[in-house]
């Protein structure tokens, strides 16, 4: 009797307590909705919007189409700093930056812990021959600072009309030296791919190591690289330097195309990944095959490498088609879809990331180079100077030495492991062969 009592008390205050435990959470629930309801949500930001239309006291000009623009320009910059509300302008920069030519210093900037920072100065560009270097901080544009500017606000403040002049402010991280450089604007004509020269030659010396310079991958970056590789096999190529240094990247598209040259039919090139299925996708080559025939290839790269220009070193370095030396990547490995809108504005979003063969993440990682070989930053911008047309030139005698006698180390190890290995082709494997 006793038993059946305790029993059933027991069995009365368990489901006291789940009515109770419901209630709570129905409450918890019906408290937490509206927090994240879009109708409540909006509600909010109508008023707000209307009371600093009608009530902020230097608003007198504003309207509602100015505060809901910059609000979404603000909520789109929390998310990464590769995602933006582009206006018309800042639109039209973006596709300029794919076409090859537009107005401005050549510098490829991101935001890097909330900097303006460079990841590339373009070659032949202003930026370049000032000897700007990858990693470079900008800290005022004009006098003023950029601590509160957004990336696409810098941009449009780094470019303007040709022969105009604007003043920099940067700090190295590596020294601490902050520094002012004035900068004269100039129309930027991007050549994507260069000889070791800087010219579209393509010349192969006695050791027949060829060298070939990817600037940026543009519209037509892998037809003007399968004409240096024409070139390059005419004259009996058997090796190649592929030189990515200060690459900031560019379009996918011709990332796949420069990597589909070196690799066979149905390879796995590179994979994206996003929230939504639908972003996913899968890219294999889909080209002619390896059209080196399996020539020795190593990759060249540096903190300047970004983007497109990381896929292309993490696809053939994963899949061992080639040695990658230098320093580690900068790691932007972020796919962004262009949303435009009927008014010239445009949506930038990031929508997905990018994965190498091996299922490396590019994305804040970057890739690691196979051999590790460190550059001073007097020793870049020595080879940015050589590198720049008239570069030399307007340096005196004695500097011109100087920076004539800073030897590219990257490119020295690079040739070095590539004839020793043309070396062991030659004479060592075919006496294994004849040994057996």
């Amino acid at each position: 009797m006793k038993r059946r009592l305790i029993f059933g008390l027991v069995a009365g205050l368990l489901a006291l307590n789940l009515m109770v435990g419901a209630r709570v959470y129905l409450a918890s629930e019906k408290t937490r909705e509206p927090q994240d309801s879009p109708e409540a949500n909006v509600e909010l930001f109508a008023t707000v919007l209307e009371k600093v239309r009608s009530g902020y006291v230097d608003g007198t000009n504003l309207t509602s189409q100015d505060l809901v623009y910059s609000s979404l320009k603000g909520m789109i910059s929390t998310l990464d700093p590769h995602s933006e509300f582009l206006d018309t302008k800042g639109f039209k920069q973006l596709q300029d930056d794919t076409e090859g030519q537009f107005g401005g210093l050549g510098l490829v900037v991101a935001l890097r812990s909330n900097v303006i920072t460079v990841i590339t100065p373009m070659e032949d560009a202003p930026g370049f021959r000032a000897g700007i270097l990858s990693g470079d901080r900008i800290l005022k544009i004009s006098g003023q600072s950029t601590a509160r500017v957004s990336l696409s606000d810098a941009v449009k403040q780094l470019r303007g009309i040709p022969d105009t002049q604007v003043t920099l402010t940067l700090e190295r991280p590596s020294t601490g030296v902050v520094r002012d450089y004035t900068l004269t604007r100039a129309i930027i004509n991007v050549d994507m791919v260069k000889d070791i020269d800087g010219r579209k030659k393509f010349p192969l010396g006695d050791d027949k190591i060829g060298y070939v310079r990817i600037v940026q991958f543009g519209d037509k970056t892998g037809e003007a690289l399968e004409a240096a590789l024409q070139k390059l096999k005419q004259q009996g190529l058997k090796a190649l330097i592929l030189d990515l240094r200060w690459n900031p990247g560019g379009l996918l598209d011709e990332a796949v195309e420069v990597c589909q040259k070196f690799l066979p039919r149905g390879q796995l090139i590179v994979t994206t990944e996003g929230r939504d299925p639908r972003e996913n996708s899968v890219r294999r080559a889909a080209g002619r095959g390896d059209e080196l025939n399996g020539l020795p290839i190593v990759v060249l790269a540096n903190l300047g490498s970004a983007s497109a220009a990381e896929i292309v070193t993490g696809c053939l370095q994963d899949l061992h088609r080639a040695y990658v030396i230098g320093e580690k990547t900068f790691g932007k490995g972020s796919v962004q879809s262009i949303f435009p809108f009927d008014n010239g504005w445009a949506l930038k979003l990031t929508i997905a990331k990018y994965y190498t063969p091996g299922h490396q993440v590019i994305h804040e990682h970057g890739i690691m180079p196979d051999s590790l070989v460190p550059m001073s930053d007097e020793a870049q911008a020595a080879l940015l100077i050589q590198r720049s047309p008239g570069g030399l030139d307007s340096l005196s005698e004695t500097n011109r030495l100087q920076i004539q006698g800073v030897r590219d180390a990257q490119l020295d190890r690079a040739r070095d492991l590539l004839k020793g290995i043309l070396l062991y082709d030659a004479v060592l494997a075919p006496g294994r062969v004849a040994a057996k």
